[in-house]
């Protein structure tokens, strides 16, 4: 991928489908002026370099809400229209990240740091793994005690975290059980420091029981989809009222029950864009759960969104290794607003879930609309996504902060 050079004349798409973030809207004119969008419907101004999009639909810059990412994933995910990365786990210096912030031809990136966990805890079981990078995982640092949590929490948000990421996660779904995990009292005091540090407290859960006790220490948003159970109504209506938010990750549970993504690496639109290796990794899967029934996740999910639960799109995406099959950058989250659809949302809540509803929640106030003022973050597709959802793929352009990227 090449960055073209911003021109110094104002762009305008025009007679284009217009998904806002939120719905289609009668306007078919964007205008961008550097890297925001200055005018959405109007006049075509004087001198602008014009770009027709008829029969194609212009949407927001996609947003994934759960990865695990480098420069190079950061790379392929905005060759997808993801433009911003949001990630769940991982460290960054402050070299890094404003080299992140500064660069068009790489998504942008939001993270926790490194999450609270305890001795021996998830993720550290990959450590004995010959097949997981080691390196990343090396001396992670791990709680004990309530005070011990409160520090770890104060430390990541002073190294610039975003929000807060806690995993409870006793390895039953993951090929790793009997993992330790957090007691009660650390995981109160790492939700209760993060709030008092004004950021967002976000746990990783995989089982019924997990869940249950992250909303019941006041998480603002559950990283996945819990999978060993469907929930109680009772449950559902703690979840709601608590106004937590949900990452169902539906694509990185199909792997641990056993479904690859072959399919998608066979579809030329995710072919020409991705690595042979990334390519062979989507054709496997991690079939570490092969007793879960990808129906019944599709049922709480649906459940949940019928109660009025946030939803967001995020696939969990890390590295192309063999025990973490069927992912890769970018194409793993129009492969989950597939399965949200599978699921049982119309293709328009599908795309709410990764451009406005991840915008919202995670207070990116400037992206994830298409509205004058907002970063001029742009995907625009070929066909009609609100109507079939893998029309997403068929990717004309795509702008980060106003620049065409190109891939050559």
């Amino acid at each position: 991928m090449k960055k073209v050079r911003q021109m110094d004349n104002p762009i305008a798409i025009i007679d284009a489908r217009i998904f806002d973030g939120v719905q289609i809207i009668q306007d078919h004119i964007v205008v961008i002026d550097g890297a925001h969008i200055c005018s959405v419907g109007g006049e075509v101004p004087a001198g602008a370099n014009v770009i027709d999009a008829r029969g194609a639909t212009l949407m927001p810059g996609l947003i994934d809400s759960h990865v695990h990412t480098d420069f190079d994933g950061l790379h392929d995910a905005l060759l997808f229209g993801v433009t911003t990365e949001l990630e769940m786990n991982g460290f960054w210096s402050a070299k890094a990240r404003k080299e992140i912030a500064e660069r068009n031809d790489i998504a942008d990136l939001r993270s926790p740091g490194m999450g609270v966990t305890p001795k021996g805890g998830h993720p550290t079981q990959y450590m004995s793994s010959n097949n997981f990078l080691i390196r990343f995982f090396f001396r992670y640092p791990c709680v004990s005690a309530p005070d011990e949590a409160a520090k770890f929490v104060a430390k990541q948000v002073a190294g610039g975290a975003d929000y807060i990421k806690i995993f409870i996660e006793d390895g039953t779904c993951v090929g790793f059980p009997g993992l330790p995990v957090l007691n009660d009292e650390i995981l109160l005091a790492a939700v209760k420091e993060a709030h008092r540090l004004e950021k967002m407290a976000i746990a990783h859960v995989t089982t019924l029981e997990g869940a249950q006790r992250a909303i019941a220490a006041g998480v603002d948003g559950l990283a996945h989809l819990f999978f060993d159970r469907q929930p109680t109504s009772e449950f559902v209506a703690d979840i709601e009222s608590s106004g937590a938010f949900v990452v169902p990750t539906i694509v990185t549970i199909s792997s641990a029950l056993g479904n690859n993504a072959s399919a998608l690496a066979a579809d030329k639109r995710v072919s020409s864009r991705l690595s042979k290796k990334w390519l062979d990794s989507l054709s496997r899967s991690m079939n570490v759960y092969p007793q879960g029934d990808l129906n019944e996740v599709y049922a709480s999910v649906m459940t949940l969104h019928k109660a009025g639960v946030d939803i967001l799109a995020g696939c969990d995406v890390s590295e192309p290794l063999p025990m973490l099959g069927g992912l890769a950058h970018g194409a793993s989250l129009h492969h989950e607003l597939q399965l949200l659809v599978a699921a049982g949302l119309t293709p328009i809540e599908a795309l709410r879930t990764a451009t406005s509803t991840p915008a919202r929640r995670f207070g990116l106030n400037d992206r994830g609309r298409i509205e004058p003022g907002f970063l001029a973050d742009l995907v625009l597709v070929e066909g009609d996504p609100t109507t079939n959802i893998s029309d997403t793929l068929s990717i004309r352009a795509v702008w980060h902060r106003g620049t065409r990227l190109t891939t050559n």
